[in-house]
């Protein structure tokens, strides 16, 4: 009988940004690229020149792209107004979206540059994993459903998701994945995203891992994780950006009757998937801060894995040490937990006081020993395929259209503003 010798295992090295946003990130193209390179080059002296690196950004670090062009509208200081403004200002555009593709004025006015904020978002993210040579997980956007017609991209009607994208160091496209469990905020009546599909979750092997996407809320969900495990997960990506004060209550609690700390709810996603799962050892969890209009984000990145590879007693605040955790961003502060809770509603949009948006940003990295357990590559969907060649240069965007019965539209609408008088 022949033997056949043991694959050596690999080390790689994981990176996880916590920025900080502002509105006014977002109101122009350059402003987003600058924001978005700060957060390479704050990953810069972590890179490794000897193993792969793994760079992981925030959960929809491209919703606020909807704001380019309007930064006369953040005046109005809070998301509900500002986009009610911007969907008027932008009528032209909005308005046909709303009644040929029948959604929500909030979804029509992200559908109505998504585009563009689209090619933005993963042309600026390509150019990046070039620069570094990273393997980049951009983090998540709002993103529409492509296929490819010609040397065009062609959208389907209605469909936004909350999507993550994966690049490898040349720019190349590696696979993309939806969010399937969608917050109430991420729902109709908030920002109206398009649920993702259980059934298209995958796994993509990489130099860098077999790499599966669980972002923000699906990292919580066992059918999620259940699905990813049984496809070889090896490396968990949890991008996030969390709605609310980190030393708040949990929002979404499973039981209502008893609602605990969110940090404490917290453990239930990456800590808990490493500590307990035989196939994913390791998790990367981002997380977005900053005071984004009315909205308040705010958190503690970490990297997880086995507790026996991390095992130094350590964990978000108001929760008790434990191991589990490689790298962990220290929260704004300590105290007891009456202190803890008030500093975060001190630190939240809109609070008045003199520590209001004062975060912490930080940048986290460890390396990943890793098994050689090779996966065969899934294949490409067609909106795959699409923003593969979008990224090459091999089809474009659609263009904008400005409907001749919109703009008769439009016209009936402000005729009535036309005939006053002074």
């Amino acid at each position: 009988m022949t033997s056949h010798p043991t694959a050596p295992d690999r080390v790689v090295r994981a990176v996880a940004v916590q920025p900080k946003w502002h509105a006014h990130d977002f109101t122009d193209a350059d402003a987003f690229r600058r924001w978005m390179r700060a957060q390479l080059e704050a990953a810069r002296p972590h890179l490794s020149a000897d193993h792969p690196t793994l760079v992981v950004l925030t959960e929809l670090n491209g919703l606020p792209l909807v704001l380019r062009g309007g930064h006369w509208a953040l005046r109005l200081r809070t998301f509900e107004r500002v986009a009610l403004a911007l969907f008027l200002a932008r009528l032209p555009r909005t308005l046909p979206i709303l009644l040929r593709e029948r959604v929500s004025p909030i979804r029509a006015l992200q559908l109505a540059g998504i585009d563009e904020n689209t090619a933005l978002y993963l042309h600026t993210c390509r150019d990046l994993a070039r620069e570094y040579g990273v393997y980049l997980c951009c983090g998540s956007a709002p993103t529409p459903r492509y296929r490819v017609r010609g040397r065009q991209l062609t959208r389907a009607p209605g469909i936004l998701t909350n999507q993550t994208v994966l690049l490898d160091p040349q720019g190349d496209l590696i696979g993309v994945t939806d969010k399937v469990h969608l917050t109430p905020d991420e729902q109709a009546g908030g920002v109206d995203l398009t649920p993702g599909d259980l059934n298209e979750l995958r796994v993509f092997p990489t130099p860098a891992g077999n790499l599966g996407v669980a972002i923000s809320l699906d990292a919580f969900r066992p059918d999620v994780i259940g699905t990813l495990e049984a496809q070889g997960c090896t490396v968990l990506l949890q991008p996030d950006a969390n709605g609310s004060p980190w030393t708040a209550k949990e929002g979404l609690p499973p039981d209502p009757a008893h609602i605990r700390d969110q940090t404490v709810a917290w453990l239930e996603s990456s800590w808990q998937v490493t500590s307990t799962s035989a196939q994913i050892r390791y998790a990367v969890n981002p997380m977005v801060v900053g005071n984004l209009l009315d909205l308040t984000f705010d958190g503690q990145s970490a990297i997880t894995g086995p507790p026996e590879q991390a095992p130094q007693p350590r964990s978000y605040v108001l929760t008790d040490p434990r191991p589990g955790f490689l790298a962990l961003t220290p929260w704004v502060e300590d105290g007891t937990p009456d202190h803890l809770r008030q500093a975060g509603l001190n630190r939240a949009a809109h609070s008045g006081h003199p520590l209001e948006n004062q975060y912490r940003t930080d940048t986290l990295h460890a390396d990943l020993t890793l098994p050689a357990t090779p996966l065969t590559p899934p294949e490409p969907t067609p909106h795959e395929t699409a923003l593969r060649a979008l990224l090459r240069g091999e089809a474009h965007a659609p263009r904008p259209r400005l409907w001749p019965w919109a703009l008769a539209a439009l016209t009936l609408l402000t005729l009535p503003l036309l005939r006053r008088r002074p």
